[in-house]
């Protein structure tokens, strides 16, 4: 940057479910008494018919709407007032993190910004009504579902965010395309932007996952220069197997972390450090581009 006016942007972008918290949609199938260790397997099944994760999964919650069904009328007003009962549900560390993250760059550099988002295959309706979302996320990407105009239940999938479909939006965030232009213009994110009129370079992008559908924004973000970090629950003997095999080996991620957020705490640590690390690097890169633009090179 040639001016220390410019406001610089380091964006930290989450997955959901089991990244910021557990399994969002598991709890509001137990607060229906669906049994989740009957619905996962059978939404799973739908896989071998030819249905994308989360279409799938989408297309059994809507056949258990409706009257005499254990969703009854589920609306999105419904949805997000069940989004605004997790507030507690939060991993440790959160969401002291939030603050504190953009407390400590605040206090050491000027024009840095720490926006954070969230990129999942969860429900939109439920994050949005989610108060600690609502406060500190600057966009949220995630399923989306239509409601009736006949009865004003939910009826339809408006949107499904599928494990390439992440990476869609990974791009709106680098090039600043709006999320509200987005949503009635979504072939914005193919708009030729260069790489230097972007608002987000992706080596400002930091993306924390926990899943498969987390890989090609892993490997995105680290192809052109970004970070990604990797969240697993220790006590899962399979996950960790697959974090290893997936993730790890691939060299797709900086590393597996319990999803921990505190200060001393592993991943949480971890995170803030790469964080001020990037903000260092674009105070040194400031400078120097007002060095060089010098006529004497002073």
């Amino acid at each position: 940057m040639s001016d220390l006016t410019v406001t610089d942007i380091i964006a930290v972008v989450f997955d959901f479910d089991d990244t910021l918290m557990p399994d969002s949609t598991t709890k509001l199938l137990r607060s229906y008494n669906i049994k989740p260790e009957e619905f996962w397997p059978t939404a799973s099944g739908l896989l071998k018919e030819g249905y994308d994760q989360p279409s799938a999964y989408i297309r059994l919650l809507l056949e258990n709407v409706g009257d005499g069904k254990p969703l009854g009328r589920l609306t999105n007003r419904a949805l997000a007032d069940f989004g605004a009962t997790l507030d507690g549900d939060y991993y440790r560390g959160l969401p002291d993190f939030f603050d504190d993250l953009r407390a400590q760059v605040g206090s050491k550099f000027k024009n840095i910004n720490i926006e954070y988002y969230i990129i999942s295959g969860g429900l939109q309706a439920i994050l949005q009504g989610n108060n600690i979302v609502a406060k500190y996320f600057s966009g949220i990407y995630a399923c989306q579902l239509g409601e009736s105009k006949e009865t004003g239940i939910v009826s339809h999938i408006k949107r499904s965010v599928t494990f390439t479909e992440k990476t869609r939006y990974l791009f709106e965030i680098n090039k600043g395309v709006k999320q509200a232009d987005s949503d009635v213009n979504p072939f914005l994110v193919n708009e030729d932007i260069p790489s230097d009129k972007r608002r987000v370079p992706f080596k400002n992008i930091i993306y924390v996952g926990d899943g498969l559908t987390d890989i090609p924004c892993f490997s995105t973000v680290k192809i052109f220069g970004g970070q990604a970090f990797g969240i697993f629950d220790p006590a899962n003997q399979e996950n960790t197997k697959r974090a290893i095999e997936k993730f790890l080996v691939p060299r797709r991620v900086i590393g597996m972390y319990a999803p921990q957020f505190g200060p001393t705490d592993q991943l949480g640590s971890l995170l803030r450090m790469w964080v001020m690390k990037r903000a260092t690097e674009i105070q040194v890169e400031r400078e120097m581009a007002i060095k060089a633009a010098s006529p004497l090179g002073l």
